[in-house]
């Protein structure tokens, strides 16, 4: 495990394996580096594989105030830690983020971008303005498992049944350790629902990535985005459940669209 200090002194802890070009990961909401640990393995022979624990999560720290901008400034802070550039591969919100950062001109090679949940379904209602700020009552009055439980509902859209399913399982202390990065997911949520200009210009080759199943709305995300990027190629991937990242066949799309980018080029 290393570490290395953003803008605003914050401490992000981060691994680092393999070697060759550098790809860093961003993850997602409720989720650490290991989330990426089987893809990184899967990457090592060819690629430096950059994992980290995004601020208010995992090892890293975290420093009031927050804002979107502090998180582009670790993820600056880490491709210099990479080399001064990088791939950046981002997961759910993780991909809004990524997509955040190139528009603010980080050197940024390659996008990855694997099901960001931009809102260009209609049909499903958008997470409330306010929401963040709920959440955040919640969890300044001493009660994260309702925090959580509140944007599981509110912000990823799951049955409250299905919630409470999960608050009896194993997993939920981890997901309340984790309750301060979900006020900061939820407002990239929702300050960025739809991608700004600035995102929907930027010229970094990019691919975008869904399962195969994915619920609904992501793969209208998916597809939307598609839709509006400059220099994009799609792919869809089969996975075993929805949202889900399958690590051989997410480096294989990695490889080919690397290699279509330099036969571009060349």
């Amino acid at each position: 495990m290393f570490s290395v200090a953003s803008s605003d002194g914050t401490t992000i802890s981060y691994d680092l394996v393999g070697s060759g070009p550098a790809i860093v990961f961003v993850a997602g909401a409720f989720n650490l580096r290991d989330t990426f640990t089987p893809l990184a393995a899967e990457l090592q022979t060819d690629h430096t594989a950059v994992t980290y624990d995004r601020r208010a999560r995992g090892m890293s720290g975290d420093t009031a105030p927050y804002g979107i901008e502090r998180e582009v400034e670790d993820l600056q802070a880490l491709i210099e830690e990479a080399g001064g550039a990088a791939s950046v591969f981002g997961y759910s919100s993780g991909a809004i983020l990524a997509l955040k950062a190139a528009a603010d001109g980080l050197p940024v090679d390659r996008l990855y971008l694997y099901e960001p949940p931009f809102h260009f379904d209609e049909g499903r209602p958008a997470p409330a303005a306010d929401l963040p700020a709920r959440l955040q009552g919640l969890i300044d009055a001493g009660d994260p498992a309702a925090a959580v439980a509140t944007f599981q509902i509110e912000g990823v859209g799951l049955p409250e049944e299905v919630v409470n399913g999960i608050r009896r399982s194993p997993m939920w202390p981890q997901l309340e350790a984790m309750a301060q990065s979900v006020v900061y997911d939820a407002i990239i949520s929702t300050d960025l629902q739809l991608p700004t200009p600035a995102m929907t210009a930027v010229q970094v080759p990019t691919l975008v990535l869904r399962g195969d199943p994915t619920w609904p709305f992501l793969a209208t995300a998916a597809d939307g985005i598609a839709r509006q990027l400059p220099n994009v190629t799609q792919r869809v991937l089969a996975v075993e459940a929805s949202h889900g990242i399958d690590p051989v066949g997410t480096a294989s799309a990695i490889r080919s669209f690397e290699q279509q980018v330099t036969q571009a080029v060349s």
